[in-house]
């Protein structure tokens, strides 16, 4: 979130039964080779002048035949593995723009037929060939002048809007359920989108959302909430962001506090670790980043237990924000067999180092779906193509990079790796398998803790005495 203000899939054709006839019939062999060596004459006749224009023949013929077998690899590719958006902010659009009234007429026709404002509606969904997202049920951080004030009560109202966005979300699987039906685990993710569904878990972003609570932490994985993100712009009781907001959300570089994860924050990591909830890094400080990955390095800690993910981070070599993830970090993103899903946000995506600023500047003339597929290749090409998602950030962002301006772009998003020579494979992995199986390692180890680990308990202070 980048600030406040915002099948048939798998059509078959039936055999054709064999008729009997009066028996073979020979053909005329002439008569085939003439119809061959028209067609080559008509082909040779409309290629030939573009040869004369400069281009040589074989040039041409490749320009012929190249766009149409990129989208035949294309819709193989989506229709055969589910395009996962590791962050979309729908959810808080809804209630800036609608105040989350989703019953009204003008509002349903919009968002079922088409016309939507921002990035996301049902048409677009499909023609996209979406097959899931995480859908963020975000608050904003507490507003003060106390950045590191962790007292209970400043949350009391986060919490409230945190479930408020979690009912919007449970009524639009009402009124939808085939896009937003929530996916419990990994396997059902699987069943969903097999079946014809939109894989749709939910997503917290920050556990100032939780109030302090361990309590409430459970309560939002049973409504749906799939990952947590550690922070967003604020520091919390349990981990260091990168950001803080600063008056009107406007974010700033934090300073450190807890140098990356507090005691609680460990704890609460083994407890999201035994609910099967993800561990998400983004919005962290580097120092969190580290922590939750592979420890401090004493022995002590040695970090979360399933893989920690990235779900809207890019590469920080490319755009040196400090939401971007380094290339050091990088390194244990594939020690622990993880995923970075890249962010469409323009202030990550294209960016130069400033020296006036702790924030880079805006670089407006890379930001297009070229460089976008850039960070994706050099994640890709450093730790591995198991190592790479996207995490679009749609609705979170009051813009987007030119070629990506909704989640219809997504299959030119596709044919622009296939282009730069990525493989059918690694795109595959690339827009879902590869989150899908972090998510089977987090279900995998929340099976073996939940057989001999309880449940972590909150400090409840006793109210009576």
């Amino acid at each position: 979130m980048s600030a406040l203000p915002i099948d048939e899939k798998h059509g078959l054709v039936a055999a054709v039964p064999h008729v009997a006839g009066p028996g073979p019939r020979r053909r005329s062999t002439w008569g085939g080779a003439r119809i061959i060596s028209i067609a080559l004459f008509c082909i040779f006749i409309v290629v030939r002048p573009w040869s004369w224009a400069g281009s040589s023949y074989n040039d041409a013929m490749l320009t012929m035949f190249r766009a149409p077998t990129i989208a035949h690899r294309v819709d193989k590719i989506l229709s055969r593995n589910p395009l996962i958006d590791g962050h979309n902010d729908l959810l808080i659009f809804i209630r800036g723009r609608y105040q989350n009234h989703i019953y009204d007429d003008e509002w349903r026709d919009k968002f079922e037929h088409g016309g939507f404002p921002q990035h996301v509606d049902l048409p677009r969904l499909d023609q996209g060939k979406q097959g899931g997202a995480f859908w963020s049920a975000y608050w904003p951080c507490p507003l003060g002048d106390n950045r590191t004030d962790f007292s209970d009560d400043r949350y009391s109202a986060v919490v409230r809007g945190t479930l408020d966005q979690l009912d919007l979300f449970k009524r639009l699987g009402q009124q939808y359920p085939r896009y937003f039906t929530p996916s419990s685990d990994s396997y059902a993710a699987l069943d969903a989108f097999e079946t014809g569904r939109l894989i749709s878990p939910v997503a917290i972003e920050g556990l100032h959302q939780i109030g302090n609570s361990i309590s409430t932490l459970r309560l939002f994985h049973q409504l749906g909430v799939r990952y947590a993100t550690l922070t967003w712009n604020c520091h919390n009781k349990y981990a260091d962001a990168a950001l803080e907001s600063g008056p009107g959300f406007v974010p700033r570089v934090a300073t450190p506090f807890w140098h990356g994860l507090s005691p609680a924050g460990r704890d609460l990591v083994k407890e999201m670790n035994r609910l099967g909830m993800l561990v998400d890094l983004s919005h962290v400080s580097k120092d969190t980043m580290k922590d939750a990955l592979v420890g401090n390095g004493d022995g002590s800690w040695n970090g979360s237990l399933a893989p920690p993910i990235f779900s809207h981070s890019s590469a920080y070599a490319l755009c040196p924000h400090p939401r971007n993830v380094p290339d050091d970090i990088l390194q244990y993103v594939k020690q622990r067999n993880s995923v970075v899903m890249v962010n469409f946000s323009p202030d990550f995506v294209s960016c130069t180092a400033s020296e006036s600023s702790g924030l880079p500047d805006f670089y407006p003339q890379n930001n297009t779906l070229a460089h976008v597929v850039r960070h994706i290749m050099h994640i890709g090409e450093l730790i591995g193509y198991d190592h790479v998602g996207l995490g679009t950030d749609y609705d979170g962002i009051s813009s987007t990079p030119k070629g990506l301006e909704d989640v219809s772009k997504f299959p030119d998003l596709v044919a622009e790796l296939l282009k730069q020579g990525v493989s059918d494979e690694d795109v595959g992995k690339i827009v879902g398998r590869n989150i899908l199986r972090v998510w089977k390692e987090a279900d995998d180890v929340a099976a073996r803790l939940q057989k001999n680990i309880l449940p972590l308990e909150d400090d409840v202070k006793d109210r009576w005495s």
